[in-house]
This record gives C-alpha cells, structure tokens and sequence, in this order.
C-alpha cells in the first residue's frame, strides 16, 4: 500500500493533492465562526488579497515535510481497519506531529516578520489543526490507494 510520501513522488499527483488540500484549507477557514472566526476570514482574506497563490506555496513546499509526520498515523490507522476513525482518535497527536514541522520552519525562519506572524497565530493552532484532522483524513484517502 502507498503512503502519502508515495503519492507526492509523482509531480502530476503532487499538484492535484496541493490543489485538494487548499481547498481544505478555504473550507476550514470559511466554516469558522464567532469573532474569532471573523478575524481569522479577514486575515486569510487580506494574505490571499496581497499574494493570491500563497497558500498553494506554502503547501507545495510544507506537503514534503508533513507527509512522513502524518504516514505512520495512516499505517497504524490502516492497520487498524478504519484511517478517518484513528485519525480522530488520534487527532492531537497528528495536530501536534504536523505543527512540529511548522514549528521547525518558524525556529529557522530568518524573516522576523514570518515569526512574528507565526507567533501570532501559534496558540489557535493547536485547535484548529485538531479540528481539520477529520478534513485531512478525507484528503489523504482521496489520493492514497
């Protein structure tokens, strides 16, 4: 069975899952609600404004780091007969494994205003990462045969 390391291999492949996971990631941010919500819209609103391809970027050049943090959870949760279930079972774990390769990044990121940012939306990120695990497990087993 392949992994999503497999997957992104193939550069053809690699696109569509990007193209897929940034629609994730608009469905994520267009279902959040209250002030938080609000304020998260209009800065995901005002990025894409300023840099419309941003986030294919980002996740073009994050999907090869995040790929062999998140495979085992697929692994495990293959071998245990249903991936979305362990997924949510596991969905700290997974928020934590995937904000581990972010956290990297920022440590050694040279732009302070990216840290700055970064920092910034840090203590959300938890809880909105653990929220987009049911997304996420979707995503993958859309591309991962």
């Amino acid at each position: 069975m392949e992994t999503l390391v497999d997957v992104l291999k193939d550069p053809a492949r690699s696109r569509v899952v990007v193209a897929d996971g940034v629609r994730m990631i608009d469905d994520e941010v267009h279902a959040r609600g209250g002030l938080s919500g609000l304020a998260l819209k209009a800065g995901y609103k005002a990025v894409r404004t300023i840099k419309p391809n941003v986030i294919e970027e980002a996740l073009g050049m994050l999907l090869p780091e995040f790929a062999p943090a998140v495979d085992p959870f697929l692994i495990t949760g293959r071998a245990e007969g249903d991936v979305r279930a362990y997924f949510k079972k596991n969905d700290h774990a997974i928020a934590n494994a995937l904000l581990g390769v972010t956290d990297r990044k920022r440590k050694n990121s040279k732009n302070p205003v990216i840290k700055r940012a970064y920092d910034g939306l840090r203590p959300q990120a938890e809880r909105l990462t653990v929220e987009a695990v049911p997304r996420l497990a979707d995503l993958i087993l859309r591309h991962v045969k």
